[in-house]
């Protein structure tokens, strides 16, 4: 009976899920944004060695098909409208 453990005592085990994010959350507070943007740099430039440009057309197609499953007429009206201002308040910058 020495050896049996008291319920209360007993921890939880930390799920998969839990542990990345604590991980995660211990990462971010450690490093800055820099820190984030020169491993995605650096993730970015080994992806596009890995590989060519009809692996990034597939990819760009899929997400083009799932974005269309997940929304309708007005949220392409909504980006496209966005696009088009961004747009044009760079063109009429550039006017000056």
């Amino acid at each position: 009976m020495a050896n049996q453990k008291n319920p209360e005592s007993i921890e939880k085990k930390m799920s998969l899920e839990e542990a990345g994010r604590k991980g995660g959350q211990a990462t971010s507070k450690k490093h800055d944004r820099e820190f984030y943007e020169q491993i995605g740099r650096k993730g970015g430039e080994a992806t596009a060695q890995k590989h060519n440009s009809e692996f990034y057309r597939e990819i760009g197609r899929k997400g083009g098909q799932a974005t269309a499953k997940n929304h309708d007429k007005d949220f392409y009206e909504k980006i496209g409208r966005k696009g088009g201002e961004a747009r044009a308040a760079i063109t009429n910058t550039d006017k000056d």
